[in-house]
């Protein structure tokens, strides 16, 4: 781990455990808080090298929790992973923590996930709407019943987290919360060569949303990809919709 990231451990709101997270807190006084979301089969740790090179160019604060870890049967509180109500609760949970701690700029709070975390980036856009200034989702499953059915070899990880319950499946699907969602101010990116989750889980929901909410503040690219996550073009796109005051000096051009 990044020596400069310090361990969080945050009480959830709902049960009362302890709940890690990994926390960055930038050089500069009231500055933007990231918040970052690791992939389907890991934790907390996933993204640090991915996310701490964003957020210290931009002199911003990084925020990694946990929400009960990976989505997988080795992981021992999978029930309560994967979208779970207690894992949307923990993120929550985190970011009024650090505010409260730290120096956090309010207004300025992003959210970043791919795959797994692209699942949760669009769930956390349904929970909390309003919190974010800008999400980023990318890759992200948006049916779990649907990709339960497409790819075999995330099978045992859902039946883990889920079981069998198709009742589940649709309460951790995204493509379920549309209306929320277009509250939030979303872009999603799907790899057009993503042979993980097909790229029709984001065309999906953003058709869904547009045909519903066409003047909704959420965005679709389909990019020349796999299953992958652009930090670049996340990066342009959160310093897009933050106040200019609260830009670092270094510009993103392109």
């Amino acid at each position: 781990m990044n020596v400069e990231m310090r361990e969080l451990l945050v009480k959830s709101s709902v049960d009362g455990t302890m709940q890690p997270n990994l926390f960055y807190e930038s050089d500069r006084t009231n500055r933007p808080l990231l918040v970052g979301l690791h992939t389907w089969s890991h934790n907390r740790f996933n993204q640090v090298d991915r996310l701490m090179p964003l957020a210290k160019r931009n002199s911003w604060n990084l925020l990694l929790p946990e929400f009960r870890g990976a989505n997988h049967g080795d992981n021992p509180y999978c029930r309560d992973a994967c979208g779970s109500p207690k894992a949307k609760q923990d993120i929550i949970d985190a970011v009024e923590y650090v505010k409260e701690h730290y120096d956090i700029d309010a207004d300025n709070i992003l959210l970043l996930g791919a795959s797994g975390g692209g699942h949760m980036a669009l769930l956390m856009a349904a929970y909390a709407p309003k919190l974010w200034k800008a999400v980023c989702s990318f890759v992200p499953i948006t049916d779990i019943e649907k990709w339960h059915e497409e790819n075999e070899n995330y099978r045992c990880a859902i039946e883990a987290c889920c079981g069998m319950d198709k009742t589940k499946y649709a309460v951790r699907s995204p493509i379920n919360y549309i209306d929320d969602i277009a509250k939030s101010n979303i872009k999603i990116y799907s790899g057009k060569w993503d042979n993980i989750v097909p790229c029709h889980h984001g065309l999906d929901i953003y058709n869904e949303i547009f045909k519903k909410h066409p003047d909704a503040n959420v965005y679709f690219e389909m990019f020349d990809g796999g299953h992958e996550m652009l930090i670049d073009d996340a990066e342009k796109w959160l310093i897009a919709h933050m106040d200019p005051s609260k830009l670092s000096h270094i510009t993103v051009t392109g």
